[in-house]
């Protein structure tokens, strides 16, 4: 239903969501993205793609459940999710407000813009 991926080489925390979520699946994600978080070393300041391509809009209930559990998680320095859904960007826009989020239509454009600053800085 969901997979937590912990990439060092771009400071990245990918995640993936192929499944609805109710309370015992919402407690167990965030159970393990937090305690893997810290387990992996993660601060805030990382950067986050979140794949939501493989499911559909998440129950209202679930959705308000994953907002409350993880509300106040390690701020990103920048958030790309993916969907592919209308309703599902909708549900995103209102439970993510973070001026540093964008919403693509595919993994690999989401990856890009998350790691284009580094190729900048490594540039200059």
């Amino acid at each position: 239903m969901y997979s937590i991926v912990f990439r060092h080489d771009l400071n990245l925390v990918d995640i993936k969501w192929t499944g609805l979520f109710d309370q015992p699946s919402v407690d167990a994600y965030a159970d393990e993205l937090i305690r893997r978080f810290r387990e992996e070393g993660f601060r805030t300041g990382y950067r986050l793609r979140m794949d939501m391509s493989g499911t559909s809009v998440q129950p209202v209930d679930a959705a308000q459940a994953i907002n409350r559990r993880l509300g106040a998680f390690h701020r990103a320095s920048r958030i790309a999710i993916v969907a592919t859904s209308a309703i599902t960007r909708l549900q995103v826009r209102r439970f993510m407000t973070q001026d540093y989020l964008r919403i693509f239509d595919c993994a690999d454009a989401a990856l890009d813009w998350l790691v284009a600053a580094d190729a900048r800085t490594q540039a200059a």
